[in-house]
């Protein structure tokens, strides 16, 4: 009888390990996801509404997993500003490296605007969301900064180090005022500005 047994217990002990063995990390994407569950969550309902919950909600994930990944709101906002940026840069860069040699800069970021706030718009408007916070949330200051460097420092690709920069800023200055307004910015007016800062 305690041979029997003892068998049992030592054929569960293989199955069980065997099981743990082959089943590894489940989901090793899941704090990028719920990173940008959160983005999705601004883009569609608003910054106000940006919690725990919805973001799991968002990401399908249990609550804990948000908790476990980003233990306060705070970290969440933090994540979702980092991805954010990385994307908004990812997203010039690709469009930097598709134009020729010889494209007209000034032309060429007037379409990449009226893209961001037509085709894209919610996202644009969930970016400067999660930027403008960095205003009053000194822990955020340092991401935005960076997000303002690296899309300078794609845009001094195509120019010099200053007239990059300033055309960073523009950029920026240009996309918020476009998803601020109701009246959609002339695109005479926007190509006007950037082939201003160009010349």
């Amino acid at each position: 009888m305690r041979t029997t047994v003892h068998i049992k217990c030592t054929n569960v002990h293989i199955v069980t390990s065997a099981t743990n063995r082959r089943r590894g990390p489940t989901d090793p994407d899941r704090r990028d996801r719920i990173a940008r569950a959160a983005i999705a969550v601004v883009a569609e309902q608003g910054i106000r509404k940006l919690s725990h919950r919805t973001v799991a909600a968002k990401a399908g994930v249990p609550l804990g997993s948000t908790t476990y990944h980003f233990a306060t709101l705070d970290d969440l906002l933090a994540a979702a500003l980092d991805k954010a940026a990385e994307r908004s840069v990812a997203e010039l860069r690709a469009w930097e490296q598709a134009l020729s040699p010889d494209a007209d800069l000034a032309t060429a970021l007037a379409d990449f605007v009226l893209a961001s706030i037509a085709e894209r718009r919610a996202e644009t408007m969930a970016e400067y969301n999660l930027y403008a916070l960095a205003l009053h949330r000194a822990h955020l200051r340092t991401a935005a900064v960076a997000w303002d460097d690296a899309l300078a420092d794609v845009l001094c690709a195509r120019t010099d180090e200053l007239t990059g920069r300033m055309l960073g800023v523009l950029l920026c200055g240009l996309l918020m005022q476009a998803v601020l307004r109701e009246d959609p910015l002339a695109r005479n007016d926007i190509e006007a500005q950037l082939r201003r800062a160009l010349s």
